[in-house]
């Protein structure tokens, strides 16, 4: 059997069934499968260098400012600029929004940790945008807004005929209203964020005492990580990006994104860089890169963090990350010619942020994960004319693994199901990623992600109908993730039988990945 794989190609007239396959394969193994899996390889291992060279680069900043102990924004003496504010009595007026879309288990949560800041109550203005289309929910809400009124504080509850712009229509339409023409600096929580008590006063002091501070960035802290495995996979990822990535950026003056809350905007940068846009799903990183490319600065404050909910159902968790993925792709795409051209910023940092920020993080990262280590390295098992070295296919993802896993030292013993699993969403990044890039049919998608806040308390005693049992089933069904697996089941069954390199002990492993969540048997199961 090996031999026939192996063997040239010969000019016969083919047989039957095995035959006829085996004889196209043989006729265009060599002239075409394996130059294109050589070029494959090649651009492969280039797009991986890239990656592991920008991951080290990060790595290296990041330890020295952990050694000096001097990240960003504690060169600001914060307890000092506290006590000026409390001595001169100048509270600024802040705006807060809350934009939320149906979100009945979690949208008291939000309104009363906002509420419950500790600021001057004459000096804030609580603003609950409110594009529900339920009826019902959104009396509840208003209710809610009602009954924090009655306690003393201002709360503006704003909704609108439609929703255009989503997210960032809600916002745009926020700032317009007459009553913010007062308001200073503007802090924004998604409808499931509950900012602790002193938010304001660890965040505003930054901007009074900057006045070329545009964006103050909080840390988001999980209050679901235990849910489920699922959940502590995505805080390693998530806690990479802000304890690495979000710091990184903010150390060494260059650019970082605002993460669409838990932040507080200097209004006047949200009117310079030409207010709220919906041109992508992403309209919290498209307003940031407008902002500094206007010339405002960012800090990132690590040492605030903000409660939140993580999806916990894959589903919610898949439209998140096309989202996620999606945006940025066909923001870079919108707005690579007009980063290039602003020379209001410096050279260098606007080619960080092209091929850095953009190029090598939200689009190489995704295709280098799906196509080198679930397409290309499984071929080349089957096809072992394609020599892949080691440094590139074991010694550089495992660096860089390791690099992103640190963030997350109490989940180290789940490091291979964490490779695992983000190899798998790496498919709907990659395939979110090129729609974006291409501004295919689901580019400006937006659903909302779902949160169920102590919802599956409430229904764990639940027992759905034999009906809906079934109807959840076959939506669990993701056939993607379930063709990927069968590929990369037969690569590892042809390297068990053949090999002599043992990669079908990964591939074996990937391919259950593949399978668990083709079958939708991740996540949180609502009943």
């Amino acid at each position: 059997m090996r031999n026939l794989i192996f063997e040239e190609p010969e000019v016969r007239v083919p047989g039957q069934g095995s035959s006829s396959l085996r004889y196209a394969w043989e006729s265009i193994r060599a002239p075409v499968i394996i130059p294109l899996l050589k070029l494959a390889v090649i651009i492969c291992s280039i797009m991986s260098i890239m990656l592991f060279v920008e991951r080290v680069a990060m790595a290296i900043v990041i330890f020295i400012v952990k050694v000096l102990r001097k990240k960003r924004y504690t060169k600001y003496n914060l307890e000092a600029m506290k006590q000026k504010l409390e001595r001169n009595q100048r509270f600024p007026v802040v705006l807060i929004q809350i934009p939320m879309y149906n979100e009945k288990e979690v949208y008291k949560l939000s309104i009363g940790a906002v509420c419950g800041l500790s600021w001057p109550t004459d000096r804030f203005i609580v603003q609950v945008l409110d594009d529900s289309t339920n009826e019902v929910l959104r009396e509840l809400v208003e209710l809610e807004c009602q009954r924090w009124m009655r306690k003393g504080v201002n709360v503006k509850y704003e909704t609108r005929r439609n929703r255009n712009g989503y997210k960032a229509g809600a916002l745009k339409e926020g700032l317009e209203k007459q009553y913010v023409e007062d308001c200073e600096f503007v802090a924004i929580f998604d409808a499931d964020f509950q900012p602790e008590a002193d938010f304001l006063w660890n965040t505003i002091p930054y901007l009074l005492e900057n006045p070329k501070l545009g964006l103050v960035q909080a840390r988001w802290k999980f209050v679901n990580s235990e849910e489920c495995m699922m959940t502590r996979l995505q805080e390693m990822s998530l806690d990479y990006h802000f304890s690495v990535e979000q710091e990184v950026g903010s150390s060494t003056y260059s650019f970082f994104g605002f993460n669409g809350t838990a932040g507080v905007w200097r209004i006047q940068a949200i009117k310079d860089a030409g207010g709220w846009k919906d041109r992508t799903t992403v309209e919290d990183m498209d307003l940031a890169v407008r902002a500094s490319l206007q010339g405002w600065e960012f800090v990132f404050v690590g040492d605030v963090k903000v409660k939140n909910e993580l999806p916990s159902t894959f589903k919610a968790y898949r439209y998140q990350q096309h989202r996620w993925s999606c945006g940025p792709a066909n923001l870079f795409k919108k707005m690579t010619m007009e980063i290039l051209c602003c020379e209001r910023v410096p050279l260098l940092k606007r080619l960080h942020l092209i091929y850095a920020f953009f190029f090598v993080r939200k689009i190489v990262a995704h295709w280098v994960t799906f196509f080198f280590y679930c397409i290309v390295i499984p071929a080349c098992v089957i096809v072992p004319e394609v020599h892949l070295k080691k440094q590139i296919a074991i010694y550089i993802p495992a660096t860089i693994t390791i690099l992103n896993a640190v963030s997350t030292p109490r989940s180290m013993h789940l490091l291979v199901l964490w490779i695992l699993f983000e190899n798998v969403m790496s498919l709907h990044r990659t395939k979110a990623a090129i729609i974006g890039l291409l501004e295919a049919n689901r580019v400006n998608e937006w659903i909302v992600t779902e949160k169920l806040g102590n919802a599956m308390k409430q229904r764990k005693n639940a027992r759905p109908s034999s009906r809906t049992s079934w109807f959840r089933i076959i939506e669990r069904v993701h056939l993607l993730e379930i063709i990927v697996g069968m590929y990369m089941l037969h690569c590892a069954i042809y390297d068990l039988l053949f090999g002599h390199d043992h990669f079908f002990v990964y591939l074996l492993l990937q391919a259950g990945a593949f399978f668990t969540m083709g079958f939708g048997q991740v996540g949180t199961i609502v009943p």
